[in-house]
């Protein structure tokens, strides 16, 4: 893996931005870190705790699967990798069979997601660009602003207050903040309102308790998996979004950078598989790279894996601490959702900024029809029962516009033969 090299002193100026393989000094490298991993802590806990599946266990081997994505990835691809949504239904609907049967359908969706990875490295930009060009990835990133945007109004209107407030102090710090006010306005406004509200008690007394009661070190739980086929028959939608979440990160990464990052697309595909084929092996939820730290980059334009290298360590490290994961329970909804709010739209924009940047005609049926349908899937949650497997929005939003442009666009090229 490359050094990074030091981005000028070390420090940076409201203009400048920072690439991947540059880093600033140690101390700010850190804050950004933190800051990245209060950006991604919420959401990967949510995961195991609505499937079952050990907390402790999942955040470990997601610190350790953004490693190995760097390391993979060769330091091109700055992503945080986090428990995916996709694999909420699936999880849910294997759950009386069991942890290990649970994690083995895990492993096998690892497994797929290298495979396809394998063979975008293989044959190279020109398959990606043919099965999931701009409008394809675009709208997969707006997508998952849009269906995320669900949740963080969700937490807004349980703390209205609290969100707003969040939301206000993180507008004032990005908007009309300067150096590292600006730079940090995520963290100065998520950790300011937290602590105001554990302050004025706006935490459950259960949470408080739970963080007093819990041991300050601990080991996180492992399981061993079990292949079951009707498990892994459930995770086949899940490799789809997987992948097209994975590519649409990609091309976020790039439009934010100016850089074209396509032929990393291969080999970071391959790292989220060996990251979630790796969770399942031991305990965890499949992992998937994350939209909250590509909106944290957008407001800071600090691009460096360094800081996601540190947000692994320190999550891996967490995963030893009851105390800290209990603490980390504490943050209120309200401040989540004022949070979220500002990030999920911003992952909006970057997928409206990546139509914008690649010229896609909208005037075209196949790219305005297939696409706004996928979207008003995604931001309805669209949700439908096939047998004993609940799909949401997120699925098939991902499945109509990953499928079903390159069949229609095909067919329309046909007719004009």
């Amino acid at each position: 893996m490359a050094l990074w090299t030091v981005h000028g002193d070390g420090r940076i100026t409201d203009s400048e931005t920072v690439a991947p393989q540059e880093r600033v000094s140690w101390p700010l490298t850190i804050g950004f870190g933190v800051q990245h991993l209060v950006a991604m802590f919420g959401a990967t806990v949510i995961v195991p705790a609505a499937t079952g599946l050990p907390v402790a266990t999942t955040l470990l081997f997601s610190g350790l699967g953004t490693l190995l994505f760097l390391v993979i990835t060769k330091n091109r691809v700055p992503s945080y990798l986090g428990s995916s949504f996709a694999f909420v239904a699936p999880l849910v609907a294997a759950r009386e069979q069991g942890i290990a049967a649970q994690l083995g359908g895990v492993v096998a969706a690892g497994l797929l997601v290298i495979v396809v990875g394998i063979a975008v490295k293989a044959l190279g930009v020109r398959l990606l660009e043919s099965v999931m060009p701009p409008v394809v990835t675009g709208a997969v990133v707006i997508l998952i602003g849009l269906n995320l945007s669900r949740q963080a109004t969700s937490n807004f209107s349980e703390q209205p207050l609290l969100a707003g407030l969040t939301t206000l102090v993180i507008l004032l710090a990005g908007v009309l903040g300067r150096g590292l006010v600006f730079r940090f306005s995520i963290l100065i406004g998520f950790v300011a309102i937290w602590m105001g509200g554990l302050a004025f008690g706006a935490v459950s007394s259960e949470r408080i308790a739970a963080l007093r009661d819990a041991a300050w070190v601990g080991l996180p739980k492992l399981y061993q998996p079990e292949l079951r086929p009707s498990v892994v028959l459930l995770m086949l939608p899940v490799v789809i979004v997987l992948v097209a979440e994975v590519v649409g990160h990609v091309k976020a990464v790039a439009a934010l950078t100016g850089r074209n990052l396509d032929g990393s697309a291969g080999d970071a595909i391959i790292a989220n598989g060996l990251s979630t084929a790796l969770s399942g092996l031991g305990g965890g939820a499949g992992t998937t790279t994350y939209s909250e730290n590509i909106g944290v980059m957008a407001v800071t334009r600090v691009y460096t894996t360094a800081a996601f290298a540190f947000a692994g360590v320190f999550a891996a490290l967490l995963a030893f601490s009851p105390k800290a994961i209990a603490l980390f329970g504490t943050i209120p909804p309200g401040v989540l959702g004022g949070c979220t709010l500002v990030l999920y739209g911003l992952i909006v924009l970057v997928g409206v900024r990546i139509w914008m940047d690649r010229g896609v005609d909208l005037a075209n049926p196949a790219n305005a029809m297939v696409g706004g349908a996928a979207l008003v899937a995604g931001v309805g949650d669209l949700t439908i029962e096939i047998g004993d497997l609940e799909m949401g929005g997120m699925v098939w939003g991902s499945l109509l516009v990953v499928i079903l442009h390159p069949v229609m666009r095909w067919l329309r090229a046909a007719r004009h033969t």
